[in-house]
């Protein structure tokens, strides 16, 4: 009984512990993904407003392709600051920018600077190529479609912002959380129940217990007034109808007492 109690115990303390690292890791992920989320919506917004005029200090950008791969691998999140010059850009530097080639005009690239060029007019721009590609881009990147230097790299959060942009990826990220607290909350009345009926049983034990030492206190209290009777009708030294009446009757009280 000891041992199921035990492992009782055990799998019950596990359980919470699983639980509760469960639910901070849902709500860390949970965290940032709405940061960046909320990010990318107010960027969106003053980009909507302000046009080609409003430069954010920080992008985020989800990597779909492999050509930067070993060191920044397909669906990870990338964090970019913002360059004031050219200058701030080094050769080895990951840069994200917008491309000018016709191919893919338009389409956010990010590459590491290989190299970079004065062109006729005095103006700079910078060489890039994918760690995973064999050729250089065919187009030389101008500061004007840089949109900034690779700081951070968050490995795989793309994948998350893919599921959670998905039908099924709301209706998880709601419904999982939501049937979370509702276990939770059935287990907290049940165990509530459960104490409530163990402070009761508790209660009637000991109205039970007190119930059982006041009557032996009356039981002793009625001894001892019998024992002071007889006592003192030895003291009177005759024999007394009613004391022995009254301690007659006493006995009897004691005797039914007991067998109560």
């Amino acid at each position: 009984m000891e041992n199921a109690e035990e492992t009782r115990y055990n799998f019950k303390g596990l359980f919470k512990y699983i639980s509760t690292v469960v639910s901070w890791t849902v709500f860390i992920l949970l965290i940032v993904v709405g940061i960046l989320l909320v990010y990318y919506y107010i960027s969106v917004r003053l980009y909507a407003t302000h046009g080609e005029m409003f430069e954010p200090k920080f992008s985020v950008y989800t990597v779909v392709s492999e050509s930067m791969e070993p060191t920044i691998d397909k669906y990870d999140v990338i964090i970019n600051t913002k360059i004031n010059s050219i200058d701030d850009v080094k050769v080895n530097d990951v840069i994200t920018y917008i491309s000018t080639w016709q191919v893919n005009y338009g389409m956010t690239v990010t590459h590491r600077v290989v190299d970079m060029k004065t062109l006729d007019d005095g103006s700079k721009c910078l060489v890039t190529r994918g760690d995973n590609n064999t050729s250089e881009d065919a187009v030389c990147v101008k500061k004007s479609n840089v949109v900034g230097v690779v700081k951070a790299v968050i490995p795989k959060l793309g994948k998350l912002q893919f599921f959670l942009s998905s039908s099924l990826g709301w209706l998880l990220i709601v419904l999982i959380p939501a049937l979370y607290i509702i276990v939770k909350d059935i287990l907290k009345i049940f165990n509530l129940s459960k104490d409530i009926k163990k402070e009761e049983q508790e209660e009637i034990e000991e109205k039970k217990i007190d119930k059982e030492v006041e009557d032996n206190s009356k039981t002793e209290e009625i001894k001892q007034e019998i024992d002071e009777r007889v006592e003192k009708i030895k003291n009177d030294g005759k024999s007394n109808n009613k004391y022995l009446d009254n301690a007659y009757k006493d006995l009897k009280k004691v005797k039914n007492n007991r067998n109560n």
